[in-house]
């Protein structure tokens, strides 16, 4: 009797049948997986071969080395106990139809919480539950729905990937066949008449046909796919019309050569496909060059604090560190890199990384990972390894993080495409239809002319070319943007709000009195260590003023924000932060920006704090009254309002004792006034205002205050350039409209030759790619004439 077999992998369901759409599978989870694929119109999938799912034979035990701890240890991102995350290379990904079905992983698997791919790339990022499934039960899921991942240990090692040569080949290919194509037509360009000519006339036509297969089957074969995934997904793409046009430059030449009716268009097919082929690897270098030049991520304005062999604290930059530096990192900071907990009271938030929200205590000796936040205190650590800035960008870049509110510039460039193809093909159809009632002759010529050269490419290109290319040259201005599309919401702003402690104002130059009972040495190592602790710029201030006195071990720390902290040594508790927090009842009103202090509920004094402002500060509120409504909003009392009312422009609001969360209700009472509003804010006690506005920048000066809710980080030195940044973007929006219009022009141009029937398809062929060039050079060099500018 003959088994019954699962649609979906193939094994025999006789004991375990499950029944559904007329189909058997043998377990719940093929078929879900059928479900998945049925509901989404993507079926199509078990016809490229019968039991798809099924584990391959030859991969059968190839993943039993993932088995082994040590060894799958070295492939993860992240490994937590319970929660694992590891990044896998997928050369199989092509389409929108991979990546829909590699994000919903969880819908095939319950222990994969989330699954992340990086298109550019070919990668998947995944979060799984370690308690319940594998690593290679991962790998063998992946096979089993045709998406195999590629791993190598050696090249995980070296943080490489195999090199996709497949354009080179194609480009070499189109080429070697569209010169040859072009030598064998010369006699018939030149109508040479001659006896061996005309003898071997078939032949030339024959040798140009052979020429011409490999370059549409297997050189242009990605403009078919792409233009059947996207009608099958209903989206109208720009390799709709190339993918057209190609077709019927090939079926007109074939029938010419066929039925012996003419040399037909084999030097305009071949030559499209390899000036085509062309522009895209034209493209693909320059994208190559711009991902190398968004390696400025790497000199992030952010530095730790390394402890040296004699106990010294300095601030260091992140790529200063080294294996075997001992680090401290304070409350609410980033761990920069992997390594061991040495000492403290270590509750680390993970949720950065792997998105769940609950803290995990650690111990020392315990291993820390980069990404992880500090939230108890003050933690000493060893480092493993020097660190990976590639992987602090991917998590500051990653999806999860991205805000609803950022703009969609690339959906309106998709929507002009969408309508620009439109456009062409009612064009090629109606031009074609005239022609063919009053010259039938022209028709085919006319409808493949205007198939080629009006291809919206150039302005799909305008966008990412202009708008990635600002965003290297403002890093090199020490003005970090998370992406793109950061630029286009800043060109929008017009309103910005600035914090005051930290932002306006510098630490770095602030004098502090003390006024008080005079405190003895214990109480202040108790200060100092507890000040140790906090990231707060006050605190980081009067802790540098305490020198030589030493640090000991708080056993108990708690940062209230927008209040102050409290902690504890042996039988000692201190308070310090607000009058009303410390509970100094007795203390007069006053307008000074103070820190308070009490032991044991003594209260002991306050620390007077003299703020100094950034130079430049009135010269940029100047700049910008003209054009955006101004207002600083700060956590301190009204002393220093006369101050601000007599310095800054007229007009600007002024809003003092706001907690954090007044801040928010600021700019979101803004927003609904449809106000675009950027904040800037030192990232610490604005970091809810920072997320709530459309941009939010952080000011960095030389304290680790890396923060997902940002959606750029400012040098401190550049502080004066904002208004700056803000214009450049402005004008990086009008170079993108400048080039609608540019291939606008070139396109009306270019197709009133066509339709009138005088526009040859080779010489179509070539304009076509030269038209994407000339978008990208003009934009390269205007960003970078921008950019001169802006220094």
């Amino acid at each position: 009797m003959k088994s019954t077999q699962c649609y979906h992998c193939g094994d025999s369901c006789d004991d375990d049948l499950i029944k559904f759409d007329e189909k058997h599978f043998c377990c719940n989870g093929c078929k879900t997986v059928y479900e998945i694929f049925s509901d989404n119109d993507l079926t199509c999938y078990y016809n490229f071969q019968d039991n798809p799912g099924a584990i391959p034979t030859e991969i059968q035990g190839k993943y039993d080395f993932l088995d082994t701890e040590t060894i799958a240890e070295k492939l993860l991102d992240f490994n937590d106990g319970s929660t694992k995350i590891i990044t896998l290379y997928i050369p199989h990904i092509h389409c929108s139809s991979c990546i829909w079905v590699l994000e919903n992983l969880h819908k095939l698997k319950s222990e994969i919480s989330t699954s992340q791919v990086d298109f550019p790339k070919k990668t998947v990022r995944i979060t799984f539950n370690s308690e319940t499934t594998t690593l290679k039960e991962i790998v063998l899921l992946l096979s089993s729905i045709g998406y195999e991942p590629y791993i190598s240990l050696e090249d995980y090692e070296a943080g490489k990937k195999k090199v996709d040569r497949s354009l080179i080949y194609k480009l070499g290919i189109a080429g070697f066949a569209f010169g040859n194509v072009m030598f064998l037509s010369f006699p018939e360009y030149f109508e040479v008449d001659g006896y061996w000519i005309e003898e071997y006339k078939n032949i030339f036509r024959w040798l140009m046909f052979t020429f011409s297969l490999p370059v549409v089957f297997y050189a242009g074969k990605d403009y078919f796919i792409s233009a059947y995934k996207g009608l099958r997904s209903k989206i109208l793409n720009i390799d709709v019309p190339i993918a057209l046009g190609i077709s019927v430059l090939f079926i007109r030449s074939s029938v010419e050569i066929i039925f012996d009716l003419g040399t037909g268009f084999f030097d305009s097919l071949t030559g499209l496909v390899f000036f085509l082929l062309l522009g895209k690897f034209f493209q693909q270098k320059t994208y190559n060059f711009l991902s190398f030049e968004r390696d400025y991520k790497s000199y992030f304005p952010i530095a730790v604090t390394r402890i040296s062999s004699e106990g010294k604290e300095k601030n260091v930059q992140i790529y200063d560190i080294e294996k075997g530096n001992r680090l401290l990192i304070r409350n609410q900071e980033l761990i920069p890199v992997d390594g061991i907990l040495i000492n403290g009271n270590a509750e680390i938030d993970y949720s950065f990384v792997t998105g769940e929200a609950n803290a995990v205590h650690k111990k020392s000796g315990d291993k820390l990972f980069a990404g992880g936040k500090q939230l108890s205190g003050v933690i000493e650590m060893e480092v493993l390894s020097s660190v990976s800035q590639s992987y602090l960008t991917q998590l500051w870049s990653n999806d999860v993080f991205q805000k609803d509110n950022i703009s969609h510039f690339k959906t309106i460039t998709d929507n002009i495409s969408k309508n620009f193809t439109i456009a062409v093909l009612l064009t090629a159809f109606i031009s074609t239809a005239y022609w063919l009632f009053f010259d039938a002759s022209k028709a085919l010529n006319v409808f493949t002319a205007v198939l080629i050269i009006a291809c919206p490419c150039a302005i799909a290109l305008a966008a990412p070319f202009t708008l990635g290319n600002m965003l290297r040259i403002f890093g090199k201005q020490k003005f970090y943007l998370k992406n793109a599309t950061v630029i286009e919401q800043l060109a929008k702003i017009d309103t910005l709000i600035f914090d005051k402690t930290g932002t306006l104002t510098t630490n770095k130059e602030s004098t502090i009195n003390y006024e008080g009972i005079v405190l003895n040495q214990q109480e202040k190592s108790i200060l100092k260590s507890t000040l140790r602790a906090s990231n707060h710029p006050l605190s980081r201030s009067l802790y540098n003023t305490f020198g030589e006195v030493e640090t000991i071990p708080i056993s108990s720390y708690v940062e209230i924000t927008g209040k102050g902290i409290i902690a504890n040594y042996n039988e000692t508790n201190i308070k310090l932060g607000s009058a009303f927090f410390v509970n100094n009842n007795n203390e007069k009103v006053t307008l000074d920006t103070a820190v308070h202090v009490s032991f044991n509920e003594d209260y002991k004094g306050k620390f007077i704090f003299k703020n100094a402002y950034r130079k430049g500060v009135k010269a940029l509120f100047s700049s910008l009254e003209k054009t955006y409504n101004l207002s600083v909003v700060s956590g301190d009392n009204e002393g220093e309002k006369t101050y601000l009312q007599e310095n800054l422009p007229e007009g600007t609001n002024l809003l003092f004792n706001q907690k954090p969360e007044d801040k928010l209700e600021v700019v979101a009472k803004l927003q609904k006034e449809n106000k675009k509003v950027a904040m800037i804010g030192d990232g610490l006690n604005d970091a809810g205002a920072l997320a709530q506005s459309d941009v939010g920048i952080a000011l960095s000066e030389n304290i680790n205050v890396f923060s997902p809710a940002c959606d750029g980080i400012l040098d401190a030195v550049k502080f004066n350039k904002i208004g700056t940044y803000i214009n450049a973007s402005k004008k990086a929006i009008k170079i993108i409209k400048y080039c609608f219009m540019l291939s606008l022009c070139y396109n009306v141009v270019g197709l009133y030759f066509a339709v009138t029937g005088q526009l040859m398809p080779v010489i179509a062929a070539i304009l076509m790619p030269l038209s994407s060039i000339s978008i990208v050079v003009f934009t390269t060099i205007s960003t970078n004439i921008l950019g001169k500018k802006i220094k």
